[in-house]
């Protein structure tokens, strides 16, 4: 917080798909007379995670440096800046009054600087290229992508992907378009076991993997974890016993305005809207909670709302193939050529600069 009479400062936590939006929204929106703008990122730079199967897997298309993406011109007329740090709690003063955000700094679970960015990604590349046999743990689009990018690299490769449910993707998509890309997926010569659990991801070097149920893939010697995190709001919970739902989501007005929290805002993958957890999203996410800000920094009512979104989604099977779905009319599939068009041929990584001011 700030005293009387001096710039107040508003704070996004966060500088992946949906505070970068945020972030450069407002930048351009507040006047910098009256407020500072700060962006608070564990990293100092944001990764472009649609890119991460194809970067770790080959050099091709120079996606270790395009998708690796610097936050120097993220702010409009520099109107902004970026704090490195993991925020571990919010203390308010008083509910909408504002408050402080208490930061821990120091070693993190992932690469932090744009050296280790390149140590791990030639690591997963050698570790890709020494394996025969690779078993991707999780059949939602991250490993559905992840074997599409090997099967480019590696066309004799033997790849496996373990789902726990019965089809690929969760039950969000009908069964006619989880049964296509199965399909299509089956056609890259790609194996896969269903309604399997693992209860541990052996490390490399070990050769085998054995499910919950007592199945056994003998020749498995690269086993590879490609079940999405979950959301991180540890962080936000230091608000309140009400500000999480049972999911540890965190509940949401329709401005995305915080339940019972004035002043405090969420978007992105935290929040519990019913609804995928997917970057194209989070344009509209940050546009309506961009208008809402500053209606509350003005003190004028909330009333933007989010009405929701149409449910999408595009899975590249490699740089050639994929299948995409649309949640309109009767549901409509589309195959190759859409993906490819669309999402195949670049991951979506070069509007994503544009969108950073790259």
């Amino acid at each position: 917080m700030s005293k009387e009479g001096q710039k107040r400062n508003v704070v996004i936590v966060g500088g992946g798909y949906a505070g970068a939006l945020l972030a450069r929204s407002l930048s351009g929106s507040l006047n910098p007379h009256k407020y500072n703008l700060i962006l608070i990122n564990e990293r100092p730079f944001a990764i472009h995670l649609l890119a991460g199967a194809r970067m770790t897997v080959s050099e091709e298309g120079n996606f270790e440096h395009l998708a690796v993406m610097p936050y120097d011109n993220l702010f409009i007329n520099g109107n902004g800046r970026v704090v490195v740090g993991r925020v571990t709690e919010i203390e308010e003063t008083a509910k909408g009054k504002g408050g402080w955000v208490v930061l821990q700094s120091g070693p993190l679970d992932f690469p932090y600087s744009r050296q280790e960015m390149h140590e791990h990604i030639q690591y997963w590349r050698r570790m890709y290229e020494r394996a025969n046999h690779i078993v991707l743990i999780g059949g939602g689009a991250v490993g559905i992508e992840t074997a599409g990018e090997l099967r480019d690299v590696y066309p004799n490769k033997k790849i496996t992907i373990v789902q726990a449910d019965d089809m690929l993707l969760n039950p969000t998509y009908p069964t006619k378009y989880r049964k296509d890309i199965e399909k299509r997926v089956r056609a890259r010569k790609i194996d896969m076991v269903f309604s399997e659990l693992t209860d541990y991801i052996p490390q490399y070097g070990t050769m085998g993997l054995t499910t919950r149920s007592g199945m056994s893939l003998p020749t498995a010697d690269l086993i590879v974890p490609t079940f999405g995190p979950r959301p991180n709001t540890k962080w936000i919970a230091s608000l309140g016993p009400d500000v999480l739902d049972e999911r540890r989501l965190v509940k949401v007005e329709p401005t995305f305005e915080v339940v019972n929290h004035p002043g405090v805002f969420a978007i992105g993958d935290i929040t519990d809207c019913n609804e995928q957890k997917q970057a194209l999203k989070y344009t509209t996410h940050a546009t309506v909670a961009a208008a809402n800000i500053l209606s509350f920094l003005e003190g004028r009512p909330r009333t933007k709302k989010y009405k929701g979104s149409t449910e999408i989604i595009l899975i590249p099977i490699g740089k050639r193939r994929g299948s995409a779905y649309f949640d309109i009319l009767w549901g409509i599939v589309l195959g190759d050529w859409f993906v490819r068009w669309l999402k195949g041929g670049d991951l979506v990584v070069n509007q994503t600069r544009r969108d950073r001011g790259l």
